[in-house]
């Protein structure tokens, strides 16, 4: 048995240490995946508590045989983004999304000079604006496959649409955004 779901039993039969574990385990997934939803570190912490009061209040529900407990985690926490965003989404004047999406994580060489800092920092920059103006499905796809490195399989399941539609949906989703960058000027290097 993987080591989630032994921690989930324990939190199944009242283990508090086993509960807090899980949290630990698996706060900085569901913070980043909420962050490069909506770009606000304030509710991107907000959103984080509510999976996790989702996780505790549904952990019974959980089951191995449907998957591992980080696929069936990242998709509660889209299911919760998708409530989130179509409840803000009547708040908002228009469906631009320029604002909504965060800053692609930047990974950081500790030999990495300030000037090559720069331009990976701005070059992230960009790939954020242009992510930002690709359509809420195919960026979802993309945000689950590229950035948070799940599977196809992963994300039919996250999703719940057919495994073609998932390779479609990140297929055109990559065409698109390298559509949108060459417009914004950004080169391949």
């Amino acid at each position: 048995m993987e080591p989630d779901a032994q921690l989930v039993q324990r939190c199944l039969r009242g283990e508090g240490p086993a509960w807090e574990e899980l949290v630990r385990r698996h706060t900085r997934r569901v913070y980043n995946l909420c962050y490069r939803f909506t770009g606000n570190s304030t509710e991107a912490e907000d959103l984080s508590q509510e999976v996790f009061l989702r996780i505790y209040r549904t952990l019974a529900s959980y089951r191995t045989a449907y998957g591992g407990f980080p696929t069936w985690l990242t998709s509660v926490t889209r299911n919760l983004l998708v409530d989130h965003y179509r409840r803000t989404r009547r708040d908002r004047a228009t469906d631009a999304l320029d604002d909504v999406m965060p800053k692609v994580e930047e990974k950081h060489s500790p030999v990495r000079t300030p000037d090559k800092a720069a331009m990976a920092r701005e070059l992230s920059e960009q790939v954020q604006r242009g992510l930002s103006r690709l359509s809420p499905e195919l960026r979802e796809a993309i945000i689950l496959r590229d950035l948070q490195g799940l599977e196809y399989n992963e994300i039919q399941e996250v999703l719940s649409v057919p495994e073609g539609t998932v390779k479609s949906r990140i297929n055109r989703g990559r065409i698109e955004l390298a559509r949108i960058l060459q417009e914004m000027g950004v080169r391949p290097d």
